[in-house]
């Protein structure tokens, strides 16, 4: 993608690159999850499980949704990054706790609100689901709680909460008592008490992502406008290596967690399949360790050519206006389909390939883009306290 905005100009540490290739890296997986919606909108017919049954589901489908799991740990971790930038910008220690309370409460709103009402076109819904956006504002409101405590025992949470989910599944068992909600919304995907006969689904259970964005926040320093780009680069490369390493290392050799599904007799692009085949809901070691490795080893590429990948900036500018906006035309684009072809899928039109798909996903990128540029501008100019919400 060309430039097509300009980027801040940078002092002499390059801050500017730096919280360019911030937006441009979730710019990035906001296109990944623009795919994965446009699939969810037009190709629901073929439902993909977690992990997904490789028996039932073609490669080009199996990759197309593996591109979309970067999207979530990707879009927390640099929610955690961006809340340690913004307490570097404040003398108020306590800023950041009442930003995290504002916003984390501000998304679980949007979640129950103009979210859900995106996604199933009518309001109330029949179900709620407590998607991304939910455990986004659950995760900011949490850092806002622990940030304030010494990075060694943030780190040792974070560990905690992601790699020892699973000892934590198999050890505890609640089903039938009076915490098994609580158990639901920490780790178990699953229902919540009905609401004046409405359902509630947890899609994203909250464990794993507390370490998530607890990473973030702890990887903050790192951008800090006296740390250089070569430093920087070199620190997020070696954690990068060392995630992939460890993802590789686990899935290959080891019975903990998510656990490679070996088969014999097998063709060598289901065997690479069933390797990548991993949990999402709620997000394993082996899930966080290669998404959030890949991310770290694609920083310093996108700092290196962020005069080039500007135009991404845009869409990881507006990150909420954009996530609002797409699903919007999403579920605008499935009724006017519905109007002019019918239901060929259900109550629901469809296409009939993946490669359909891809193709409207790069026909919406530029629709998207224009509004998206045009808000950035205004966003940038405007002193308006809610704005900065979107």
């Amino acid at each position: 993608m060309t430039t097509m905005i300009q980027p801040r100009q940078a002092d002499q540490h390059g801050s500017a690159s730096r919280l360019m290739s911030i937006d441009i890296l979730r710019g990035l997986v906001m296109l990944l999850m623009l795919l994965d919606h446009v699939r969810e909108t037009f190709f629901l017919h073929q439902q993909v499980s977690d992990p997904m049954q490789l028996e039932q589901t073609g490669s080009a489908l199996f990759w197309s949704r593996f591109a979309a799991h970067f999207c979530a740990p990707v879009f927390i971790f640099l929610t955690g990054l961006s809340a340690w930038l913004y307490q570097q910008k404040n003398q108020d220690p306590y800023a950041l706790r009442t930003f995290l309370f504002r916003r984390g409460a501000f998304l679980l709103v949007l979640e129950l609100s103009l979210v859900s009402f995106a996604w199933s076109g009518q309001f109330p819904p029949a179900t709620w689901y407590l998607q991304v956006i939910w455990v986004i504002g659950l995760c900011m409101i949490l850092l806002g709680v622990l940030y304030r405590l010494p990075l060694m025992v943030l780190a040792l949470i974070a560990v905690l909460s992601i790699a020892g989910q699973h000892w934590l599944s198999h050890l505890i068992r609640l089903s039938g008592s009076e915490w098994q909600y609580v158990w639901t919304v920490l780790l178990q995907r699953g229902y919540l008490p009905d609401v004046a006969g409405m359902h509630i689904r947890v899609s994203y259970p909250l464990l794993p992502w507390i370490g998530v964005i607890l990473l973030g926040y702890l990887c903050g320093p790192w951008f800090a406008p006296a740390v250089s780009a070569a430093k920087r680069a070199r620190l997020l490369r070696l954690a990068g290596f060392a995630a992939v390493l460890s993802f590789v290392l686990l899935r290959s050799w080891s019975g903990y967690g998510d656990v490679w599904p070996r088969q014999a007799d097998v063709p060598a692009w289901h065997a690479l399949m069933a390797f990548f085949n991993l949990t999402k809901y709620p997000p394993s070691l082996n899930f966080v360790l290669l998404t959030l490795g890949v991310a770290c080893l694609l920083l310093p590429v996108l700092e290196r050519y962020q005069q080039r990948l500007s135009g991404l900036a845009v869409f990881g500018g507006v990150p909420m206006f954009y996530y609002l906006l797409h699903l919007y035309l999403l579920l605008i684009l499935q009724k006017l389909a519905l109007l002019c072809w019918g239901a060929n899928h259900g109550a629901r039109f469809g296409v009939d390939s993946v490669g359909q798909l891809w193709l409207i996903t790069v026909c919406l990128i530029p629709v998207l883009y224009i509004p998206c540029l045009y808000f950035l501008r205004f966003k940038r100019q405007s002193h308006r306290a809610w704005v900065k919400y979107l």
